[in-house]
C-alpha cells in the first residue's frame, strides 16, 4: 500500500525531503504533477529540467553522446544539452518513467544512486524526482525494485478542491469550474465511466483536458452545437453532453454579480433553492479566496457579502448561513478568513450570532 498524498502535502514535500533523497510520484495522467513540480521550483529560483522517458528513444538526450579522445583513444561522453555548466543545483523530473526503455533505466539507476550520469556528478543540491504512471490503460515496463528503493514513494491523489482553487487561481473560464464543482466525478477518468470509442481510442476526461476545453471556450460567449461537438473530442462525448446540459441550466447569479452588484441579485436570489444557493455560497468563497476583484472594490466586496448574509437570514435560509461558517473554518479558505477578521469584524460577529440562533 503506497502512501497517498494530496497538492498541499506535496508541495511540504517538496519543501521538506533533503535534496540527496529521491522522490517518486505515482499517479495518472493529466493530474499536474510536472505542472505543480515545476512551478514550485521557479519559484525558488532553480532550473527544472523534464523528460518524458517514455517517449525517448534515444539514452543519448538523457546522458549525451559518446566521442573517442584522437590523443588518447580513450572514449567518453559529451555532455547532454540541459547539462548545467555555473555548477548551479538543477531538478531533474523523470516522468513517465515506468514506460521507459530497459537502456535508459540503466542511466536511471545511476543518476538515482550517486546524482552521476556517465561518469559526471550533478552539482551539489540537485533533486532527483521520477513519476510513473499507472493503470491497465498504461503499456508499463516492471521496474527493478532495487530502483524503487533508491526513492521516496508517494500516491499523488489531488482533491477536487485542490483542483478548484488551482483552477480559479489560473482563471479557467468559470463555466468550467461551475460544472466541474457540480460534477466532480467528470474531473478524472477513472471516476467519469466514460467509455466513448472512436477508431479503437478511447477518450476521457482528466484535469489537462478540461483546461484546454476553457482555453477553448473563453473567447466563444455563447457556445454552439458545434462547439458541443469539439469539445467532445477533447473530454469524450458523455463529458461533453453533460456540459452542454449544465450550461443550459446553469445559475443566473455569479460570485462578481453577487459581491459588487448585489441589489441588482436580489430577485434572482428569491428563486434559488437551498442546493443552489449552497453551490453558490461555493463558488463566492472560491472568488473571494483568489481575490478576483480589484483593490478599489473590497469595501464594495465586504458590503455586498455582508448584505448577502442579512438577506439570507431574512428570507430564512439558515442552513445557507451555517454552511457560509463552515467554508470560513475551512483551512482551504483562510484567505477569505484573513479578509473577514483584518477588514470586517461586523460579518464574523453576525454569523457567530445567526448560527447560535439557528434551530435546525
Amino acid at each position: 500500500m503506497t502512501i497517498k498524498i494530496d497538492v498541499p502535502e506535496l508541495l511540504e514535500t517538496l519543501k521538506v525531503t533533503p535534496s540527496a533523497q529521491n522522490i517518486m510520484l505515482i499517479g495518472k495522467h493529466g493530474i499536474g504533477k510536472s505542472q505543480i513540480i515545476t512551478k514550485y521550483y521557479h519559484q525558488k529560483k532553480m532550473t527544472v529540467i523534464v523528460f518524458f522517458l517514455g517517449q525517448m528513444s534515444d539514452p543519448g538526450d538523457l546522458i549525451g553522446l559518446m566521442y573517442q579522445d584522437q590523443e588518447t583513444g580513450h572514449s567518453h561522453f559529451l555532455p547532454p544539452y540541459w547539462w548545467p555548466t555555473d555548477n548551479q543545483p538543477i531538478i531533474l523530473f523523470l516522468d513517465e518513467l515506468n514506460r521507459a526503455r530497459p537502456e535508459i533505466l540503466q542511466s536511471v539507476q545511476d543518476l538515482s544512486l550517486n546524482k552521476t550520469l556517465a561518469g559526471k556528478k550533478l552539482p551539489e543540491g540537485s533533486i532527483v524526482i521520477a513519476a510513473v504512471n499507472e493503470g491497465e490503460e498504461y503499456q508499463l515496463t516492471d521496474l527493478d525494485p532495487a530502483l524503487i528503493s533508491r526513492f521516496n514513494l508517494y500516491e499523488f491523489v489531488p482533491t477536487l478542491e485542490d483542483w478548484l482553487l488551482w483552477a480559479n487561481e489560473q482563471g479557467i473560464d468559470p463555466r468550467v469550474i461551475a460544472f466541474i464543482q457540480k460534477y466532480h466525478h467528470f474531473l478524472d477518468p477513472e471516476e467519469c465511466g466514460e467509455n466513448d470509442i472512436f477508431s479503437g481510442l478511447q477518450k476521457t476526461p482528466d484535469r489537462r483536458a478540461w483546461e484546454k476545453v476553457s482555453q477553448l471556450i473563453k473567447p466563444l460567449p455563447v457556445l454552439k452545437d458545434v462547439h458541443i461537438k469539439i469539445i467532445a473530442g477533447i473530454v469524450g462525448i458523455k463529458a461533453a453532453l453533460h456540459f452542454k446540459k449544465n450550461i443550459d441550466s446553469t445559475l443566473n447569479v455569479s460570485p462578481a454579480q453577487l459581491l459588487l452588484q448585489f441589489n441588482k441579485s436580489k430577485v434572482l436570489l428569491k428563486t434559488l433553492k437551498l442546493k443552489e444557493l449552497i453551490f453558490l455560497n461555493e463558488q463566492v468563497m472560491y472568488w473571494l479566496n483568489n481575490k478576483q476583484y480589484k483593490p478599489t472594490q473590497k469595501k464594495t466586496v465586504l458590503k455586498n457579502f455582508h448584505l448577502y448574509l442579512v438577506f439570507l437570514k431574512k428570507i430564512h435560509q439558515n442552513e445557507a448561513i451555517a454552511h457560509i461558517a463552515s467554508l470560513i473554518e475551512h483551512v482551504m479558505f483562510e484567505k477569505v478568513t484573513g479578509l473577514l477578521l483584518g477588514e470586517s469584524m461586523d460579518i464574523m460577529d453576525d454569523l457567530a450570532e445567526y448560527i447560535t440562533n439557528i434551530k435546525l
